[in-house]
């Protein structure tokens, strides 16, 4: 593992990690403690989409974080990152930035874990 890939596993894990606790203290009835898309909570009207998808959050990236199943991880948070990405640049442009940062960390990781994905694709 060189340093880089640690600081982007760490930086993906830390920002999911805080925004699936920050989705948490939403859940349980409390004012966001981070900036949230006022137009992502809409979303997440249906309590449970809002439980299940933080649930994930939290897990890959404390994973991320203490740096075990990683590869599970990102491979989980590869729908969810595709999706913030999309919902930044169609529904709210705000937090766009934090949306590129996301995706290229974790376009980053995928590539260089990409031999790991290598079984998945062989012909039986």
């Amino acid at each position: 593992m060189t340093p880089l890939i640690d600081v982007c596993r760490l930086i993906l894990g830390l920002i999911f990690l805080l925004a699936g606790i920050n989705g948490f203290v939403v859940f349980f009835g409390y004012p966001p403690l981070l900036p949230t898309s006022p137009e992502a909570m809409e979303f997440f009207r249906f309590k449970y989409l809002l439980f299940t998808e933080k649930a994930l959050e939290v897990i890959c990236g404390f994973l991320l974080v203490v740096n075990r199943y990683t590869t599970l991880a990102i491979t989980m948070l590869a729908p969810v990152v595709f999706n913030i990405l999309l919902f930044h640049l169609f529904v709210d442009l705000s937090m766009l930035p934090m949306a590129l940062l996301v995706t290229m960390l974790e376009g980053y990781l995928l590539w260089k874990d990409r031999k790991s994905f290598y079984p998945l694709l062989e012909d039986k």
